[in-house]
């Protein structure tokens, strides 16, 4: 017997202060046999790695002394480092027979292809190519960390690369 679909999407955000986003797929049965209702869940996963480079914070656009004014010590011409930890989350439904929105183990790998074998214990402006003309800041990290995930992963799976350059400063980028 075909199903019905119901959804219910009450707006991208229902509390702009807590940024709660409800979205419900349920397929109910004709039937009223609740052992025939099935529910599409929706779930994130959120694998965490990290990574130490070094960078200078310095546009090639600006001069010496805007440089210094914008990036104060970060503008070190020596340049310094972080050990940065970077979460990547992936949305999607969950697999009712695996269980999975994916395997956890080829979320690690693409990590591994796109962070650690590129960014891990290098300087990102002279060795990452993207870097040479894109100041280096840790919202241009996320942004390089994303372009390059969502090539990998499977179509509208990536959700969100959040970087913590040190335990107060944290850059989230969503794709937008």
């Amino acid at each position: 017997m075909a199903g019905i679909v119901l959804r219910v999407n009450t707006g991208e955000y229902i509390d702009s202060l807590l940024g709660l986003e409800i979205y419900t797929v349920i397929k109910m049965s004709r039937q009223a046999d609740s052992r025939n209702e099935v529910a599409e869940r929706i779930g994130y996963i959120t694998r965490v790695q990290s990574f130490s480079a070094c960078h200078r914070l310095h546009s090639p656009t600006l001069s010496d002394e805007v440089n210094k004014k914008i990036f104060g010590k970060c503008n070190n011409p020596n340049g310094h480092g972080h050990n940065y930890k970077v979460e990547v989350t992936v949305r999607g439904k969950i697999d009712r027979h695996t269980g999975m929105v994916m395997n956890i183990t080829d979320l690690k790998q693409h990590i591994e292809e796109v962070i650690m074998i590129p960014l891990d214990h290098k300087n990102l402006d002279k060795d990452v190519p993207y870097f040479a003309n894109v100041v280096s800041t840790t919202e241009n990290v996320a942004v390089y960390i994303w372009d390059n995930m969502v090539k990998q992963l499977p179509a509208n799976l990536l959700y969100e690369v959040k970087i913590h350059e040190t335990d107060k400063n944290i850059v989230v980028y969503r794709g937008e």
